[in-house]
């Protein structure tokens, strides 16, 4: 089913496509291929708001598809082929957060396809927007499955060398709580990147081993004593390279044991941001206050600031070549 939400300051309509499968039910708005809402059995696991209004003046990029790269570019520059390219810094005046201030998650993707279970929706990138080079077509599709899965499927081709790396930016929370310390999460990863000030990768790539990092059996994201002062907000290391098929990337569950989600992706990082610094001061869905931890992030991707780094993920499209990318949130 697809009605309008809303519509934007310019004119623009935004529209909301609803999908149905089973034990599932999504709303996708083309505004930023926004996840608005998604429900196993009826309960909501993610954040999401109302009305269009909320988006625009209090979304901190709940449910949208970050791109054309996501995460942070350190002091928005690049180098590509020897020319140097400067990125919109839209995070405090120094850094390219998720594809610029106006990135994929601000801009009105069109539907390309929908039935009850699935919709694709389409963007164009032209060559120059918020910095980068080359003319990038993007593609997602978002369906639901049998087995009580989101699929979500992420192409993309170019005209010129360029980055891409998409993502999906929901915050969840299975239990319906105010918060997700007492979720269990597993991260299925031996090593992470540290981060500076800016929470920029240092470079280094350290193992998860002995810190407050290691999620690989499965702990509740609650600090222990001594941990207060532990960010979350860093991107694990699930691989060197894209897989070609979907692997296990994490499991969450809420604090009842209750309800599971495992995130199975194509992508070798995953970024794990707890909403520490979340403070919105409108009523989300099911009229729900969202402050500090009320969600979680776990970003599938290429690893941040990659562009910059030689050691790091490939995450340059070329010309002929397709970007890919298959996440599944799969519930039970």
């Amino acid at each position: 089913m697809i009605k309008e939400f809303g519509v934007l300051p310019d004119g623009t309509a935004v529209q909301e496509v609803t999908l149905k499968k089973g034990s599932l039910e999504a709303s996708v708005l083309t505004l930023g291929a926004i996840i608005r809402d998604l429900r196993v059995d009826g309960e909501s696991v993610v954040l999401g708001f109302e009305d269009l209004q909320s988006y625009l003046n209090h979304s901190s990029y709940f449910g949208v598809v970050a791109g054309r790269c996501a995460n942070r570019t350190a002091g928005g520059k690049m180098t590509i082929d020897g020319v140097e390219y400067q990125l919109d810094r839209n995070e405090r005046g120094r850094n390219h957060l998720h594809g610029g201030s106006q990135g994929f998650s601000t801009r009105v993707w069109e539907i390309e396809q929908s039935d009850k279970a699935s919709v694709l929706l389409k963007l164009i990138s032209e060559d120059g927007d918020m910095g980068y080079p080359g003319r990038v077509e993007a593609l997602v599709r978002y369906s639901l499955t049998g087995s009580g899965a989101l699929r979500v499927k992420y192409t993309a081709t170019t005209d010129k060398t360029t980055p891409v790396n998409m993502t999906q930016h929901s915050y969840f929370n299975l239990g319906g709580g105010s918060t997700i310390l007492d979720h269990t999460l597993e991260i299925a990863a031996e090593t992470y990147l540290p981060v500076d000030e800016l929470l920029i990768p240092t470079g280094e790539i350290r193992k998860v081993e002995w810190t407050p990092y290691d999620f690989r059996n499965g702990r509740k994201i609650r600090r222990k004593p001594g941990e207060e002062d532990v960010v979350y907000d860093h991107n694990f290391c699930l691989a060197d390279a894209p897989r070609e098929t979907p692997e296990f990337a994490a499991a969450l569950e809420d604090s009842n044991g209750e309800r599971r989600m495992e995130v199975w992706t194509t992508e070798p990082g995953l970024q794990f941001y707890d909403a520490a610094r979340l403070a919105v001061p409108v009523p989300g869905l099911d009229g729900k206050q969202y402050g500090h931890h009320a969600g979680l992030c776990l970003e599938t991707q290429r690893w941040p600031d990659s562009v910059n780094r030689s050691g790091f993920t490939k995450v340059l499209l070329q010309p002929g070549e397709t970007y890919s990318h298959v996440t599944e949130y799969r519930f039970s």
